[in-house]
């Protein structure tokens, strides 16, 4: 009986293998006093926040929502419109760092977070 082999396009791996779920995910790593805990983000997610943040829509309403903040303190700031085309690649490249720490800050509490491709 023959298998059929699905391979990711862009990194070759087979969807469904063990490899597949460590190589595309992100980890946050969170330490306080009482509590750990470790989200994992895969980097679809990553790209589907991308493309909301980098929406027109998105951009419209963060610049009329803080106009009036800024102008009650009278700083003269827009947001810029963020390119999800010169995003995307960068997150596509981070995915051939695996293991590098991106993120590594210790308050003096004890609060720990640390990041890792």
């Amino acid at each position: 009986m023959a298998k059929l082999l699905i391979l990711n396009r862009q990194t070759g791996i087979p969807f469904g293998s063990s490899l597949n779920s460590d190589l595309l995910m992100m980890h946050v790593k969170v330490k306080a006093k009482d509590v750990r805990f470790t989200i994992p983000i895969p980097y679809a997610i990553l790209n589907i926040v991308i493309s909301i943040l980098s929406s027109k829509f998105i951009h419209q309403n963060t610049t009329k929502w803080t106009k009036a903040h800024f102008e009650r303190i009278q700083l003269d700031f827009t947001f810029p419109q963020i390119d999800k085309e010169s995003l995307k690649p960068i997150v596509n490249e981070l995915k051939n760092h695996k293991g590098i720490v991106l993120v590594d800050v210790k308050a003096k509490d004890g609060t720990e977070v640390k990041i890792r491709l």
